[in-house]
């Protein structure tokens, strides 16, 4: 009996994910990536235990954190530097953060061992829910699971006409990868998130050789904004990090944040993952952790279900409350952040000490995934 065949486009983690979860159970596995190599944007990302169990259970975990960073605590600090909460980590609850390129490509060895085939230079153009999947080139593939992973402006998903709700969160950030020096600029080893005004300074070691900075602000903030970054607005705002805002020079990339909510995350033999179904505001860092995690409750779901109409309700039903919640929980986070300086500083220092607050904001990073342990 022949192989089911999971035709996959994006080869963003969700994608890599799906492919390699797929390929071990089994299934003809292939991926289409529009560009000529895989690549990620952004510079660095946390992985909680919940991304961290999907690593291990697709095989792709050693890999995956060599030489990345293990964070002894995450810190949030006023306009002075001032301690406003902070949360250390545990054997049980890690916060691993590494080089985003290095995790991209150990999910994709990960989805290479298990059999699945990578396609670039591929693009994808639509899809119909009897799971045709329609390229550029004029080309049309028939699967019996067609994977629409292709991000948030995700071609596919409009093409089937799911998207209920895309809305601009109205603030965004540059990011920035820098070698590290280990001097006074960057010796820290926790995560420090610096808060000033409508601006953010996320301070996050990557490994022993990297550093990599998010730099927030609102989309009305043309000097925060702007590139290449404006080192004395910059550091007008943080002066006690002058050193540090010095170093960026003409690197980085703006990205606006956004989040996306569909009608259904399926339909016919089409799903949707990743960014394309839930992008969110990586105030929580849980952007790739909810997509690596759908992926494996997707493949999961398929191996146990009776047919592709069954599985796709079910991983919908448990997959979708949890990454929606933290979809809100990390909506919330920004609408604090632009309250005036005296009263976000109160908000966290009470959520920092609240135990229901910080059960909200960890519950996706607490969570086992389908198909982990």
């Amino acid at each position: 009996m022949a192989a089911k065949r999971v035709e996959i486009s994006g080869a963003g983690f969700a994608g890599l994910t799906a492919a390699a979860a797929f390929a071990q159970r089994g299934w003809s596995v292939r991926v289409h990536e529009r560009a000529d190599s895989l690549r990620t944007a952004g510079a660095g990302i946390f992985i909680f235990e919940n991304g961290l169990k999907v690593l291990l259970a697709i095989g792709a975990y050693d890999e995956a954190v060599r030489g990345a960073h293990l964070a002894p605590a995450r810190e949030t600090r006023d306009c002075a530097g001032r301690l406003l909460a902070r949360h250390p980590t545990s054997p049980s609850q890690r916060v691993v953060t590494i080089v985003r390129q290095q995790l991209l490509e150990s999910v994709a060895q990960a989805a290479r061992r298990a059999g699945a085939e990578i396609c670039l230079n591929s693009e994808v153009v639509g899809a119909t829910p009897q799971g045709d999947l329609r390229l550029a080139d004029g080309r049309t593939s028939r699967a019996d699971l067609v994977i629409a992973a292709d991000g948030v402006h995700s071609r596919i998903r409009d093409s089937l006409g799911l998207l209920r709700s895309r809305v601009k969160l109205g603030d965004g950030a540059i990011r920035v990868l820098l070698p590290r020096r280990h001097d006074d600029t960057d010796r820290t080893e926790e995560i420090i998130e610096h808060w000033s005004g409508k601006r953010r300074l996320l301070y996050v070691p990557c490994s022993q050789a990297w550093l990599y900075l998010a730099l927030t602000t609102v989309n009305q903030d043309e000097a925060g904004k702007s590139l290449p970054l404006d080192v004395a607005a910059w550091t007008q705002t943080f002066p006690h990090l002058r050193g540090l805002i010095e170093r960026v020079g003409a690197e980085g990339r703006w990205d606006e944040f956004e989040m996306i909510r569909l009608r259904r995350w399926s339909s016919g033999r089409v799903a949707v993952m990743g960014d394309a179904a839930h992008a969110q505001a990586p105030n929580l860092g849980q952007g790739g952790g909810c997509a690596m995690m759908s992926a494996l409750g997707l493949a999961v779901a398929v191996q146990q279900a009776p047919d592709v109409a069954t599985a796709l309700q079910a991983w919908e039903r448990a997959e979708r409350p949890l990454i929606e919640h933290t979809q809100r929980v990390s909506r919330l986070y920004s609408t604090v952040g632009r309250l005036p300086e005296f009263l976000r500083s109160r908000v966290f220092s009470l959520a920092g000490r609240s135990a229901w607050m910080v059960s909200q904001r960890m519950r996706a990073a607490n969570h086992c995934p389908t198909g982990a342990r």
